[in-house]
């Protein structure tokens, strides 16, 4: 008896076996392109078509390549053929875009920034800043051209001070992206690097493809300190540059990126240093503020000193004595005696004038002594 399977039985199979074809899960596809339908998604729908047939295809968003995507336009697109199980429609689901006439090497190329733009190998946030003040420099290049002579040059004239060690590279031909990757890795393997320069003049994209290999794009990625991307001239973008940490539009450039400049410092500190002769002047002004303070206060206090005296003489008994009062002493006791009764007749006793002392023997001491 004949097996009977449902519609989404065959679909899902389908779908599976296109999974896992080794051509149609990695494929270039050429055609033109006919009802363009732009999502507000951002997702792009599309069809391909030649002299014979069509493809339905959607390139979603944060693909490479959307700007290319106009009706009626010759295209390249990569990607993988599916098939959408809900509607069953054969699909491309694209991942890059490129005009009709783009060569394989740039094809490959988009193809890899694509791959390696969803793995988050170019993401801004994990980036780093590159240290103020580093003492070793790391720099990935070739020993004989004109970019390692270069880069010594501009460090050694803004900041002497640096160190740099040469990881020696090929940097073009079949070989050189092995040498690069084993440059970055013997560097950041001593341990007191604090960036790393990787760099190499301008050329093609032919002359430049060791930078664009993925081997070098994850040694960059994988670098356990920052990295300076400095490769071709302003104009050229390559993998390498869009993984590093910084990229720089020249080698020169980079070089001015990873070291102060030594001029810029002087004149820093020389404007930190403090003037001297303002600061003494200012200590003088305020030690002659503080004498003149001090100085009044002296006078202010004589004057209390002064008037203290005057009422202390006017409270002395030496005055009250000139004004003709005395003082009378017990003799036995030493006790001052203010009170007739405190006597008895023949107790001696002592009477201070303002001139001198007299003895005296107490008499009589009356009954009824008047008292104040």
């Amino acid at each position: 008896m004949a097996l009977i399977y449902g519609v989404s039985q065959v679909t899902a199979y389908l779908r599976d076996l296109l999974a896992y074809d080794g051509l149609l899960s990695d494929v270039w596809i050429e055609g033109e392109i006919a009802n363009l339908r732009r999502q507000g998604s951002g997702h792009s729908y599309f069809t391909l078509r030649d002299s014979n047939s069509t493809l339905r295809c959607v390139l979603f968003r944060n693909s490479r390549g959307a700007a290319h995507l106009q009706d009626g336009a010759a295209v390249v697109a990569h990607g993988r053929v599916t098939l959408y199980e809900v509607r069953g429609d054969l699909q491309l689901v694209a991942d890059v875009i490129q005009p009709e006439g783009v060569g394989e090497l740039q094809m490959r190329l988009e193809q890899l920034k694509a791959q390696l733009e969803r793995e988050g190998l170019f993401e801004e946030s994990r980036k780093r800043p590159l240290p103020a003040f580093p003492r070793r420099i790391g720099v990935v290049t070739s020993p004989t051209g004109a970019v390692w002579q270069d880069i010594r040059t501009v460090i050694s004239r803004r900041f002497s001070l640096v160190e740099l060690a040469l990881a020696p590279a090929m940097v073009q031909g079949d070989s050189a992206a092995e040498t690069i990757v084993e440059g970055l890795e013997a560097l950041n393997g001593e341990g007191d690097i604090d960036a790393i320069i990787v760099a190499r003049g301008g050329g093609s994209l032919e002359d430049l493809w060791p930078f664009n290999e993925e081997a070098v794009a994850r040694a960059v990625f994988s670098s356990r300190v920052p990295v300076v991307s400095a490769v071709g001239h302003e104009t050229d973008f390559t993998v390498c540059d869009l993984v590093a940490d910084v990229r720089a539009p020249t080698p020169s450039a980079a070089a001015e990126m990873v070291v102060p400049d030594r001029m810029e410092l002087l004149q820093r500190v020389g404007r930190s240093i403090p003037d001297i002769d303002q600061i003494r002047l200012r200590v003088d002004d305020q030690l002659d503020a503080a004498r003149t303070l001090l100085a009044h206060r002296v006078e202010l206090s004589r004057g209390q000193v002064d008037l203290l005296g005057t009422a202390l003489r006017t409270l002395s008994p030496l005055d009250t004595l000139r004004r003709g009062y005395a003082i009378v002493v017990d003799r036995e006791t030493g006790t001052v005696v203010s009170k007739a009764r405190d006597t008895q007749p023949g107790g001696s006793l002592d009477i201070t004038l303002n001139e001198g002392t007299i003895a005296v023997v107490v008499q009589e001491v009356p009954s009824n002594p008047v008292e104040h």
